[in-house]
């Protein structure tokens, strides 16, 4: 009796695993750099509002 199909049944899905966390994990990573770059931009954005002097109290 032949286990080649086991055995070539069992690498094949060890492979797709393997190939189904990687894509799996690189999404997560380019998500996670994703945010990271927005959070930065928001925050970049909240101390130029700061910086910049308000008009509006010299208008009332």
């Amino acid at each position: 009796m032949s286990y080649l199909g086991y055995v070539v049944a069992a690498y094949a899905v060890f492979v797709l695993v393997l190939a189904i966390d990687a894509i799996g994990s690189q999404l997560r990573l380019r998500r996670a750099l994703q945010a990271a770059r927005q959070r930065l931009q928001r925050q970049a954005a909240r101390k130029a509002a700061a910086a910049a002097p308000s008009l509006q109290e010299l208008e009332r």
